[in-house]
């Protein structure tokens, strides 16, 4: 029989988590199956918090905890809450609902992501450019291509960036990038779905869409998307993800070590470092997240810091996951990475994931902030 899931625990009190655990027993039985699992996430999106409105830290732990059982699981959750929060976050008190399926003629308010599945598509690449034209009735046209679009032939709707202004991929211009709201069954959309090689993420492959005259919807203004707090929020929750990813193979370390074990090899020096640094690891990062979500809820990372905040919390995460994912390898070998399926999967779905942080070059963008003062040393 497989093993109940256990949340992860980064602030609330745990007879609140123990009722996310039919959520995860769910979560579980979809593994592989991602129409159950964008089913899923809309069950999940119609309660879960939204960031910055006084529950963030209960938002990753769901996060974490739906990653925890599955990485592909969180990787399909994450972006459908981002999207719901994203589009919330452009209409403050806007009571009207459209869904991707029920656009009205005209513009309309903002659509939200409560009915259907959703994506945020944020990504640009070297030779594609999309463009978004007024349309004169409030709303916009959309033309050209957009890459690492993850799972968009299996979505209903998507926020994404396009370019506003004349421009194609040879001639870029110098549009402002501006958020949409858009249909992704439009007859104007077409996926590629690409070879994907990677044993990591196989189940949500990541190609190049295009759209040919298809109506979007804005959501917030030109420079709103990057600009508000939310972005870097939703960084966040990215990181909350790969925290829930690092505690479930670190399960799999101590789940190992007690199997040894009971078969009478006990642990040696170095296992047990390793297992210790482990926690040491987990209880440093779940108290930052902890931290960071009540400043989040207290309205003190709205401002300039929001983003540098995000960097850090970010980068953190990705050394930490790293780190864990070395040691746990070093002392288990290569027996459970070539027979064991679920440590196999959550090793190399993992190792992907963590590659949306690029590294270096977020530690130099946030050197550069750091340089001109934005710190708290």
């Amino acid at each position: 029989m497989e093993p109940r899931p256990q949340p992860v625990r980064i602030s609330s009190a745990p007879g609140r988590l123990e009722a996310t655990v039919p959520q995860l027993e769910s979560v579980r039985d979809a593994v592989g199956d991602i129409p159950a699992l964008l089913a899923l996430a809309q069950n999940i999106g119609q309660n879960a918090p939204r960031p910055g409105e006084g529950d963030t830290a209960h938002l990753w732990e769901l996060l974490a905890s739906v990653t925890a059982v599955d990485v592909a699981a969180g990787r399909v959750l994450e972006p459908h809450l981002d999207a719901i929060a994203i589009l919330a976050q452009a209409r403050p008190g806007a009571g009207t609902r459209a869904t991707a399926g029920s656009w009205s003629e005209g513009p309309g308010p903002a659509p939200d992501a409560a009915d259907g599945a959703w994506g945020v598509f944020a990504a640009e690449g070297a030779g594609l450019r999309l463009n978004a034209t007024p349309d004169g009735a409030g709303r916009y046209v959309l033309s050209g291509s957009k890459p690492w679009c993850s799972l968009a032939a299996q979505l209903d709707g998507a926020v994404l960036t396009a370019r506003l202004g004349a421009g194609n991929a040879g001639n870029p211009g110098t549009g402002a990038r501006a958020a949409f709201a858009v249909n992704l069954h439009d007859p104007g959309v077409s996926c590629e779905t690409p070879p994907w090689s990677s044993r990591g993420l196989r189940e949500i492959p990541s190609g190049t869409v295009h759209f040919e005259d298809v109506r979007a919807v804005p959501v917030g203004g030109p420079g709103w998307y990057f600009g508000r707090p939310g972005f870097a929020w939703g960084g966040m929750g990215v990181a909350a993800c790969w925290l829930g990813g690092a505690v479930a193979v670190a399960r799999d370390f101590s789940f190992a070590l007690e199997k040894a074990a009971e078969g009478g090899r006990e642990p040696d020096q170095i296992a047990l470092a390793h297992l210790g640094e482990t926690d040491r690891i987990i209880a440093s990062l779940t108290g930052y997240f902890a931290r960071t979500a009540e400043r989040i809820d207290r309205g003190q990372l709205s401002g300039s810091g929001a983003w540098s905040e995000a960097l850090r919390v970010r980068g953190t995460t990705a050394a930490a996951v790293e780190r864990i994912q070395t040691m746990v390898a070093q002392n288990l070998g290569p027996g459970p990475l070539a027979f064991n399926e679920p440590y196999g999967k959550r090793m190399a779905d993992l190792s992907l994931y963590i590659r949306q942080h690029h590294a270096m070059r977020d530690d130099a963008q946030l050197g550069a902030l750091t340089r001109i003062g934005d710190r708290s040393w």
